[in-house]
């Protein structure tokens, strides 16, 4: 199988390295996507189009699996509503889905009935804000390493969480925040797909993965690991990856 991985926020494709050595020992061909923004490109603007755009030039001529980390979700969903017939499965990874018609913060911040949550995330992941640096351009950046080891890399050894730390690059929300979405040919497609919990997760609202899982029509798949499973538990990850794709 080809598996195409899709980064989250502050992340970029060397954040896959590790999964991907372990996805070609288990036989499987794997490339992760630098978004705009992120990573080699951190140059470029970041939108919901050329995210997408990006995604989709990945995924090429070839039928895949396709991956999305985190917000990550939310891109690998557009990608996949705009070339649906390149998809062979959708993995979501602590990852969002887009609600029809609402932007990216408020699909983020919505329950199963739908009602937007008047602060936003709550509780650990709020705290979580006290470790950004935000730019007058809007980017926001990981300002302090501890804050970075807690909520992403905690269950990593300290050499390791530095290493993915140091490589943490700006996140721009750009049009996500005033852009509203509509995947319809995702859903029409009824596309097999799988949503994994990360049990450890400091990142994702446990209550958000759930209402995710609920909305995808899944049952969830775990992972015992801190919500960035790509660097602590690699192996473990790409065979839950190989075996989501035997689910429906």
């Amino acid at each position: 199988m080809r598996f195409v991985l899709v980064h989250g926020g502050f992340h970029a494709a060397w954040c896959w390295d590790h999964t991907i050595a372990e996805l070609k020992n288990l036989g499987h061909e794997a490339v992760a996507v630098d978004l705009p923004g992120h990573g080699s490109l951190v140059g470029q603007e970041s939108t919901l189009a050329n995210r997408r755009d990006a995604i989709v030039a990945a995924m090429g001529d070839e039928e895949s699996v396709l991956v999305g980390h985190s917000g990550g979700g939310f891109d690998a969903t557009l990608a996949a509503d705009a070339r649906p017939d390149l998809v062979s499965h959708i993995v979501y990874l602590a990852a969002g889905l887009p609600r029809e018609g609402r932007t990216y913060p408020e699909a983020m911040a919505m329950r199963d009935d739908g009602e937007e949550l008047e602060e936003g995330f709550d509780g650990d992941v709020g705290e979580m804000l006290s470790y950004l640096h935000f730019d007058e351009d809007g980017a926001m950046t990981f300002a302090d390493f501890d804050g970075a080891w807690k909520y992403f890399y905690h269950d990593c050894d300290e050499a390791t969480a530095r290493w993915a730390f140091e490589r943490l690059g700006p996140e721009r929300l750009g049009d996500t925040t005033v852009t509203p979405v509509s995947v319809p040919r995702f859903w029409e497609a009824d596309l097999p797909r799988s949503f994994i919990v990360c049990e450890q997760d400091r990142s994702m609202p446990r209550w958000l993965a759930d209402t995710v899982v609920r909305r995808l029509g899944v049952e969830q798949l775990t992972i015992d690991a801190s919500h960035s499973p790509f660097l602590s538990r690699p192996r473990e990850l790409a065979e839950l990856l190989v075996h989501a794709t035997t689910t429906t």
